[in-house]
């Protein structure tokens, strides 16, 4: 007689992996509201989506680096910036097993990348920049893609921030709503898709209902080329 139990063991061994820790944020989001770790892995999987099979990609403001592999497995080369010195150095060490992805600390908001890139996207970025600085970053982002370079911005609907908890209000200090949020992309793009989110579904639904949205800039203009 055939036993489930005895299939299942014989299987076990095939599913064993090294045991990867996970980063500062994700582990709080695991203990404390794991539904959310779906939602921040929807927009990972939705920018690499947009940027499936293109060249050279950079990520600004990676955090702890819990998208990073799903990215990097659409992508040909990961370049990962952040900031926060201490955070990067720990998200290295936790994806030291992929080999197109590369860290490095970078501030935007001072210079342009010293090369330029096929793709840049930021995901929870803008809306922790101060609107004194986001033109410099802005423009410093634009100057580091090829002429026919491909931008993506996620961030939380401005209309939602009621709905933020007391720690996001005072971190984004910098919040759009779809408006503006598509104003900031055609300054420096020929071309601006919006589209919406809730949850981990992505859409063109009414904006102002959106808990997230997004931009999908194309082209920069030749000023910034």
């Amino acid at each position: 007689m055939k036993s489930s139990k005895e299939l299942w063991y014989s299987l076990y061994g095939n599913y064993k992996a090294e045991q990867i820790p996970l980063g500062e944020y994700a582990s709080r989001d695991y203990k404390n509201d794991p539904k959310h770790l779906c939602f921040v892995l929807s927009r990972y999987k939705f920018c690499a989506r947009m940027l499936n099979r293109m060249d050279t990609i950079m990520e600004v403001g990676i955090g702890d680096g819990f998208g990073v592999p799903l990215v990097a497995s659409a992508v040909g080369r990961l370049i990962c910036t952040d900031i926060h010195m201490e955070m990067l150095e720990k998200t290295k060490d936790r994806n030291a097993f992929l080999q197109n992805v590369s860290f490095e600390y970078f501030n935007f908001i001072e210079a342009p990348y010293p090369s330029q890139v096929d793709g840049i996207y930021l995901v929870d970025v803008i809306e922790h920049i101060y609107q004194e600085e986001e033109s410099q970053f802005m423009s410093h982002l634009t100057r580091s893609l090829t002429p026919n370079g491909v931008m993506i911005i996620g961030t939380p609907n401005e209309t939602a921030k009621q709905y933020a908890s007391e720690g996001s209000q005072r971190a984004h200090v910098n919040l759009k709503n779809h408006t503006t949020l598509l104003e900031l992309g055609y300054i420096y793009f020929n071309n601006v898709f919006l589209f919406g989110m809730n949850d981990d579904v992505v859409h063109t639904g009414y904006p102002d209902m959106c808990h997230y949205l997004w931009i999908l800039c194309v082209g920069p203009k030749p000023i910034f080329s």
